[in-house]
């Protein structure tokens, strides 16, 4: 397992998606469902998606803040979970945004959800976002 502590700021995403694009070389090598380049684009473009939710929900408005992401093999899935000290939210809460509509913002959870086999969330604290994709 990798395990990756950040501060809570926007200028640490692009370190935190090269880790998770890493583990999925290293975990997901052999990932024969759909061709690694396509498991590969979901997983770092679902994480990259809940990675800015955590920031610009869970952190919106306090002065500090940390991200821990932690990577790595479970139970025939990669599996990436982030945990916040932030605000908690309830996912049931957020509406299917209006595809039609193409809305510039909103669309965070739809992909997540889409790209994913499992997303789990947890309020804490610690408040944890479990993703998981099967190999």
């Amino acid at each position: 397992m990798i395990v990756l502590k950040v501060p809570a700021s926007l200028q640490y995403r692009d370190v935190a998606m090269r880790v998770v694009a890493a583990a999925c070389k290293i975990y997901a090598s052999d990932a024969r469902t759909e061709g690694p380049g396509l498991f590969h684009e979901q997983v770092v473009s679902a994480f990259g998606e809940a990675f800015n939710n955590a920031l610009f929900h869970a952190y919106r408005d306090l002065p500090e803040g940390q991200l821990i992401v932690e990577v790595g093999p479970a139970e025939g899935a990669l599996e990436i979970r982030i945990i916040d000290d932030g605000r908690p939210f309830d996912p049931s809460t957020v509406p299917v945004p209006d595809l039609d509509a193409l809305p510039e913002r909103g669309m965070g959870l739809f992909i997540i959800r889409a790209f994913m086999d499992e997303v789990v969330y947890r309020p804490g604290p610690p408040n944890a976002l479990s993703l998981r994709k099967r190999f």
